[in-house]
């Protein structure tokens, strides 16, 4: 973990953005199309962490992104060359554009200021959409990384944020996956070796205090 004066100067407010990922209710909610996944990410708190980080980032003037994975009801432009594609299509809860399924899950609540990107192809909330070009536009250097899966769409878009220029930040107590020891063991062997880790109350702790003027 980084020393708190260290972290403090990598969340910059003004250059800082909270991109939150796939916290939609088909993958998290009540009723998800991944059970497993959507209670991992509850029961271990990592979902109420992100709405809390949520809340924080708006009161600091961080810029909050909400990164969503939908299909059309057709499937036009969706990929079919992994098996997590093709399983998404046999799952009894699709995340259909316009459905219940793509809405941002409770306990976050979603802002007339926060920017809600959605994608229709691929794996990375990042690579391919148009959160670069927003990032850019804010004058972001440091993206923070927050919800799940840490099987998948987590790495990915640290990993495309770092090549891309971006210090990723990851609040490890606020992503999930499944099983709980794989998502210790990514955090431990690969987001660390090119990420900054901290805990939810570290990044609540230096995005809270006032900064010199």
């Amino acid at each position: 973990m980084p020393s708190y004066d260290a972290l403090r100067e990598i969340l910059d407010p003004a250059a800082t953005v909270l991109l939150t990922v796939e916290c939609q209710q088909g993958v998290v909610g009540p009723d998800a199309a991944l059970p497993e996944l959507a209670r991992a990410a509850r029961e271990s708190g990592a979902l109420a962490r992100v709405a809390r980080l949520v809340a924080a980032a708006r009161k600091s003037g961080v810029q909050v992104i909400h990164a969503v994975a939908e299909r059309r009801p057709d499937g036009r432009g969706a990929g079919r060359n992994a098996r997590l594609f093709r399983a998404a299509e046999r799952l009894p809860v699709r995340q259909l554009a316009g459905s219940a399924a793509v809405r941002v899950a409770p306990p976050i609540e979603v802002a007339e200021e926060d920017l809600v990107v959605r994608r229709l192809h691929g794996l990375s909330p990042v690579q391919g959409t148009e959160v670069d070009a927003l990032l850019r536009n804010l004058g972001c250097r440091t993206l923070i990384v927050s919800g799940v899966s840490a099987n998948v769409a987590i790495p990915n878009a640290v990993f495309d944020a770092v090549n891309l220029g971006y210090t990723a930040v990851v609040p490890t107590d606020a992503i999930a996956g499944v099983p709980a020891d794989y998502t210790a063991a990514m955090i431990r062997h690969t987001l660390a070796l090119v990420a900054t880790l901290a805990t939810t109350d570290e990044v609540l702790d230096c995005l809270g205090r006032p900064r010199a003027s």
